[in-house]
């Protein structure tokens, strides 16, 4: 590989122009981080009054200390239950992630019952059953601790109830597919919420306070005018001696994690997954904290994409493919600890030749089987009469093609300005991606808040003119400033990342570590072989 020299002032005025606008988003990000954990944190009494650990503390005492955490959809609701940015609760009241477990790498759900006892909001079905599927896809056991309210029923939606029966149908193809789902019930799982455990392969219930039932006591009493203890209908002990729901019993929160724990090593689930074996690899030899200072928030600023590729591949080391061809879309090989990748990044819209480049390289990446990062900071593509007939639409397309068809494991970024068909060649939302992450300053959509308003304005004042009418141009001025704006919220990252179309807002400068975290993941669940069942596994 050969190792790239920064030409970046690390002292200059812009890039501590720049280094100051990206903090302050980052503090942003930290801020809204911590609203959830501060809300639950707030019923820490009631919990230590019913001798339980919280919800964090029981995400704490589950992963192995010391191993790294990848937390996924954190800022999910944000933005989606208000508008109000000083007051939005992010999180959806899951907390979710990858992260190691007796030492097998597995996906997470945790519900924060600190926060209105765990009931659903506007997106956390959603949420749950993303995490479903990135278990799916990468063949990650699936431990979910239990302890909800279940739907809120004065903000109950048909279409919410609707879609939520894909959670379970998420939890059969799991088991199905040889993949153990494991759930630990702190505390209630009530009406369709009950089908968690009743899905899981493997059931813990924690004694006096864990309980499952389709109907909780109000609930049967009003239907049927039964009346029955919670414990009696619902609880663990009943279960376990009973309905046969739960297979292991515990005496509090800590021993059902103990349990958990336990239950993994029993698995040998490592058994038919053979090892990456060591890797050796160089840090690189500039810090990624730099691209805070070296990556504009303002899109519109034009920088060098290599500069941000030398922060955080190995050695700062890689190859240019084909430098001076298509040079505004810039496609290299590298390594992240280690492990082989294939780069596309942007230094502007993407032209014809760009896109030609950009297909040829995908192309030879899934012949070699290396996956494909995706740096997406483009306007989209070239307009205009030169590049129509230059084929930008055929070449565009070609781009397409590949981004949709290419095997390898694919995983993106939004860096800064991800818009129109341009998300799309440069593996948005829509194009499956393994992994897919915002930084705070990214912003999405058809198109940028002002280019909107000039398209709208040129169009009113072009109607204006084929019917012979005078311009009102406060109307104009006043409908720019609207669209600018109706456009831009909905671009900002914070906006599309808590209504999920990522996987999770990162800080800039922890891109090493999360693309790292994120090849690892995919090379496993290529490399692991499941024992699949025809069905899920059955309770007897």
């Amino acid at each position: 590989m050969t190792r790239f020299k920064s030409k970046l002032d690390t002292v200059s005025p812009s890039f501590a122009s720049n280094r100051k606008d990206m903090l302050r988003l980052i503090d942003t990000l930290a801020e809204v981080r911590t609203r959830a954990e501060a809300l639950s944190e707030k019923r820490r009494p009631r919990f230590a009054e019913r001798g339980q650990l919280t919800p964090r503390e029981r995400l704490q005492r589950l992963l192995d200390p010391g191993m790294p955490f990848l937390e996924l959809y954190g800022l999910a609701n944000f933005l989606v239950d208000t508008i109000d940015r000083t007051a939005s609760i992010p999180g959806a009241s899951v907390l979710a992630g990858i992260g190691f477990v007796s030492g097998l790498r597995v996906l997470v759900l945790v519900d924060d019952s600190g926060i209105s006892a765990g009931a659903a909001t506007p997106t956390s079905g959603e949420k749950v059953e993303a995490c479903l599927d990135v278990a799916l896809r990468h063949k990650l056991p699936f431990v979910h601790l239990v302890e909800s309210a279940g739907a809120d029923l004065f903000a109950y939606k048909v279409e919410s109830w609707a879609r939520a029966g894909g959670m379970f149908y998420r939890h059969a193809l799991l088991s199905a597919a040889g993949i153990p789902t494991i759930t630990v019930l702190h505390g209630p799982a009530t009406a369709g919420g009950a089908y968690m455990p009743g899905m899981s392969d493997y059931v813990i219930g924690v004694k006096g306070r864990g309980r499952a039932s389709l109907g909780g006591a109000a609930l049967v009493r009003a239907a049927t005018g039964e009346i029955s203890e919670e414990e009696e209908l619902a609880g663990t002990d009943m279960h376990a001696t009973v309905s046969g729901l739960v297979e292991y019993t515990a005496e509090d929160d800590a021993q059902a994690l103990q349990t958990t724990r336990e239950l993994l090593t029993h698995l040998n689930w490592n058994e038919r997954c053979k090892s990456p074996g060591t890797q050796v690899f160089d840090e690189p030899r500039y810090a990624p904290d730099e691209i805070a200072g070296l990556v504009p928030t303002d899109y519109r600023k034009a920088y060098d994409v290599r500069e941000l590729i030398a922060r955080f591949v190995d050695a700062s080391a890689f190859e240019d493919f084909k430098p001076r061809y298509g040079a505004s879309t810039v496609c290299a090989q590298a390594a992240i600890y280690g492990n082989p990748c294939g780069i596309i990044g942007n230094n502007g819209p993407i032209d014809p030749d760009g896109a030609a480049k950009a297909t040829q390289f995908m192309q030879l990446c899934d012949q070699a089987g290396t996956p494909v990062i995706f740096l997406s900071n483009t306007t989209g593509y070239m307009v205009g009469r030169e590049y129509e007939r230059a084929g930008m639409i055929k070449h565009g397309s070609k781009m397409i093609q590949a981004v949709s068809n290419i095997r390898v494991p694919k995983l993106t970024l939004y860096i800064g300005a991800s818009f129109g068909a341009g998300n799309y060649g440069m593996c948005g939302l829509g194009y499956d991606p393994d992994f897919l992450f915002t930084w705070p300053n990214a912003t999405t959509g058809v198109m940028g808040g002002e280019q909107a308003a000039l398209t709208m304005d040129h169009v009113a004042r072009s109607g204006a003119e084929r019917r012979g009418q005078v311009v009102d141009e406060d109307a104009l001025l006043q409908q720019s400033e609207e669209l600018t704006k109706y456009f831009s919220d909905q671009s900002d990252a914070f906006y599309t990342s808590g209504r999920m179309l990522d996987q999770g807002m990162i800080d800039p400068r922890d891109t090493r570590r999360v693309l790292g975290f994120a090849l690892q993941t995919c090379w496993e669940s290529r490399h692991r072989e499941l024992r699949a069942n025809s069905f899920g596994v059955a309770r007897m």
